[in-house]
């Protein structure tokens, strides 16, 4: 995890502009770096490291002496770069996984490049020699990645849009800062003067294909065309194992955040044992956050007591989540609901994380309410394969809510988060499953990922079947929802004549609740005029609901009611 920053086209004085990459240090507390380009005054590369792997030769731009017309600047982590050095024979200098980028751009160009990369990922690539600028973002968008292009050619990227909103260029304000589709690469041409025209915008992969680097994976291949209900089971629980060992390479201490729902949990089970195969020499840290006697503190701590882990309670009151709410929206770049809900608890564990502890690559359960049709309103779709649909089009939104939320709370405090129920292989297997294997089944979400993994005694059955909470619920007690703890207070803050006339002040995404009120104040301040930046509020489908918390679904059952 790093913040990465570039500028090609510059008709301001780069020291001026570079004040704005300092808008991302948070990303990379380690080291920071600028530099300009040979031959292109106007254009630089500016760089926030927070080292994970090689701490001799991990800073950027990548630049090796095989290729010195290449430029990289990338944010993420490559888990088959060895996989690729078998199979192409690279001669690698240094220990960082991203430089495999160079050496495959070098034998296949761009689309090769980004369709072999098993990881995270978001890059920008220069190449002087052919006057080229590549970018490209991962197939879920977990590596953020901005950018802003003028009409003039003037090209600024960033890990997050706080570094390019106040950019200054002579023909206009920088305004179109928006965010770099996932699962894309840009070519661009860059002109003799440093100014770059766009030429295409590619989709490399999509998520429902068998990823091209699947060839070169460690897992042996799956038998494939069967949906007996045992080989499944057993393909899920191969390709879930494998995603969580890939995603161990780091040089820096590994630690895990539990919820106690089913998907924080799994994680944590299989990374620990995965852990212990290996014979990592520290116990494995795993982090709860709730307020005092929340479900979520409960059921984690019945978790870690069965896994073994060194477990760690953040405990929270009412005005603590309030105070942070301001720095949160201006961390998250979005104001919508559901996501600054359940960000505030994020946000507030990351902080104790990486001021009590030494833990700072992170795994965590985001993905499989998507993929795996967790939410409670999965309940109520109409037929599978309304609900396969919906499942997808979660999958593709992931960079504007959870996805977003994951990475912002997590790189606030510096620390790198890691997936895997997003990982290529296994998303491609299960969307591959027929749509009715994949629906809820006796009034249970996420049937078959339980199914898959009720004989391998990882967790305790009430943990492995505990119905789905929100997570901006489970934080707080069940007899006062986090949300009603919020609007509550928010009801104190906002009039009631302002909200009658929020159509008038905010026509786009119009708030139409206090709570929605207050949020968006707060990202204008920061962020105005870029309400675009968020297309729609996060809802729930196929129900009557005007709030996007759970508890206010008729299919929800708290604890207190079973």
């Amino acid at each position: 995890m790093c913040g990465i920053w570039a500028l090609f086209g510059s008709d301001e004085c780069l020291s001026v502009q570079c004040l704005s990459a300092m808008k991302i240090a948070h990303r990379g507390p380690d080291a920071f770096r600028f530099e300009n380009v040979n031959g292109f005054t106007n254009c630089c590369f500016g760089f926030h490291r927070l080292a994970v792997v090689d701490q001799l030769y991990g800073m950027q731009p990548i630049r090796v002496k095989k290729f010195p017309y290449l430029w990289l600047c990338y944010n993420g982590e490559i888990y088959n770069f060895k996989q690729l050095q078998k199979q192409f024979g690279f001669e690698y200098q240094t220990l960082v996984d991203g430089e495999v980028i160079l050496h495959l751009y070098n034998r296949g160009g761009i689309e090769q490049t980004a369709s072999m990369l098993d990881g995270v990922f978001s890059f920008i690539l220069l190449d002087t020699a052919n006057r080229k600028v590549f970018l490209a973002r991962d197939t879920y968008g977990v590596r953020p990645l901005f950018k802003v292009l003028t009409d003039d050619g003037f090209l600024g990227v960033c890990s997050e849009a706080k570094g390019l909103i106040n950019l200054k260029h002579s023909t206009s304000l920088c305004s179109k800062v928006e965010p770099f589709l996932p699962g894309h690469y840009e070519v661009l041409d860059l002109k003799p003067s440093g100014k770059v025209a766009s030429v295409e915008l590619v989709k490399f992969h999509s998520y429902k294909d068998e990823p091209l680097h699947a060839a070169c994976d460690t897992v042996e291949t799956l038998p494939s065309g069967s949906f007996d209900l045992e080989t499944v089971k057993s393909n899920i629980r191969i390709l879930f194992e494998n995603a969580v060992r890939k995603r161990l390479m780091a040089h820096r201490r590994i630690g895990c955040l539990l919820s106690g729902g089913l998907d924080s949990s799994l994680v944590a089970a299989v990374l620990l044992k995965l852990m212990k195969e290996i014979n990592v020499s520290y116990p494995l840290q795993t982090f709860a956050i709730g307020m005092e006697n929340s479900p979520d503190l409960l059921a984690a701590r019945k978790v870690a007591a069965h896994i073994g882990s060194e477990h760690h309670e953040v405990i929270f009151n009412s005005e603590e989540g309030i105070q942070a709410i301001k720095e949160v929206i201006f961390s998250l770049e979005t104001y919508d609901i559901t996501t600054v809900r359940a960000s505030i608890g994020m946000y507030l564990v990351s902080k104790y994380i990486r001021k009590k502890t030494d833990s700072v690559v992170i795994f965590s359960g985001e993905g499989s309410d998507e993929l795996t049709q967790g939410y409670i309103y999965f309940h109520k779709a109409p037929s599978p394969e309304e609900a396969a649909e919906e499942s997808e089009r979660l999958l593709k939104e992931l960079y504007l809510f959870d996805v977003l939320r994951a990475d912002r709370t997590t790189a606030a405090h510096g620390l790198e988060l890691r997936v895997p129920f997003l990982d290529h292989r296994f998303t491609s297997y299960y969307l591959s499953l027929p749509p009715e294997l994949r629906i809820p089944k006796n009034g249970i979400e996420k049937y078959l990922l339980r199914q898959s993994f009720e004989d391998s005694n990882l967790l305790p059955k009430e943990i492995l079947w505990r119905p789905k909470e929100a997570f901006s619920d489970g934080i707080a007690s069940v007899k006062k929802s986090w949300f009603s703890i919020l609007q509550d207070y928010i009801d104190q803050q906002v009039d009631d004549l302002l909200l009658e006339k929020a159509a008038e002040k905010y026509p786009f995404n119009p708030p139409k609740t206090k709570e929605s009120y207050y949020y968006r104040q707060i990202f204008e301040k920061h962020y105005p005029g870029r309400s675009n930046w968020l297309p729609h509020y996060w809802m729930p489908r196929w129900v009557k609901a005007t709030d996007p918390s759970a508890r206010t679904l008729k299919h929800y059952k708290s604890a207190t009611q079973e």
